[in-house]
């Protein structure tokens, strides 16, 4: 008779994957709180995600978070999903319940927000219109979670223009559209200025955006975590700004994740930072 409890695992699904930062977090608070279970990066295609998702609770998964390129099709698998990832359009949350349904989450907005509350203490979402730069998936959690929490006004601007009008039709009357080439005008009185986009990032171009009409008492944050400072963000403090990098969002996004898995609520400080950007 084998006596000994079940081993709980957790992984990362997407490819490429190697890249995630995501297990160094989840080993350090696995670790830091003394559960003896795992957090695995997995590289699966797409046409194997279905087969796979349903083994991975036969091997004693309890949950994965998944990433590009499967966070719009987990949708269609999910036998459960929450109206904020509906509404996002997106998961990257998965349970698998005891029940054997696959439960689908969205915990960007989530971490989007707390890594504001956490490193911006002084903003609010009620403070002005926010001004968002990108109209991808990012861009959806961003504008959900801003609309949720209150925010009055968003401008939104993106190289594909089309892209921004089909967010300003899911979202409504708070989504404003404004051309590209105007997109320095939309940082006027702005009270949060965020880059959804993935300029900026190692290997891509840097966002050359005028910042002539950004105001100092703006808190801008920019999802880019590789590198951490991105050129974009350093222009802003130069002007005065409150700068709040990706990896907050990062490690927000996972807390509530691994509490649903491991269940313990982990702490996304300066210890689980530092555990994340280690080489």
């Amino acid at each position: 008779m084998n006596d000994h409890p079940r081993i709980p695992l957790a992984g990362v699904i997407g490819s490429p994957i190697a890249h995630s930062r995501s297990p160094r977090l989840h080993a350090h608070w696995l670790k830091r709180h003394g559960i003896a279970g795992y957090y695995i990066p997995m590289d699966v295609s797409q046409s194997d995600l279905r087969e796979v998702l349903s083994a991975l609770p036969k091997a004693g998964f309890v949950g994965v978070n998944v990433t590009i390129p499967h966070k719009e099709t987990v949708l269609a698998i999910a036998d459960v999903v929450t109206d904020r990832a509906a509404l996002i359009g997106a998961a990257n949350t998965l349970i698998f319940r005891s029940d054997g349904r696959l439960h689908a989450d969205n915990t960007d907005g989530y971490g989007f927000i707390a890594n504001l509350r956490q490193n911006a203490p002084g903003w609010s979402p009620a403070d002005g219109p926010a001004a968002v730069i990108g109209a991808g998936g990012a861009a959806r959690a961003v504008i959900a979670s801003l609309i949720e929490t209150g925010a009055p006004e968003i401008r939104l601007v993106n190289r594909t223009k089309a892209r921004a009008e089909a967010l300003r039709q899911e979202f409504g009357a708070k989504v404003h559209v404004h051309d590209w080439v105007q997109a320095g005008e939309i940082l006027e009185d702005a009270a949060l200025v965020v880059n959804s986009s993935s300029l900026g990032m190692v290997g891509k171009p840097e966002l050359r955006l005028p910042l002539d009409s950004l105001s100092p008492k703006a808190v801008v944050t920019d999802l880019v975590y590789t590198p951490l400072r991105t050129a974009f963000l350093e222009a802003a403090a130069e002007r005065g700004c409150v700068t709040v990098d990706g990896l907050g969002m990062l490690l927000h996004q996972a807390v509530p994740a691994f509490e649903r898995w491991f269940g313990i609520r982990p702490e996304a400080d300066e210890e689980a930072r530092r555990a994340v950007l280690a080489e």
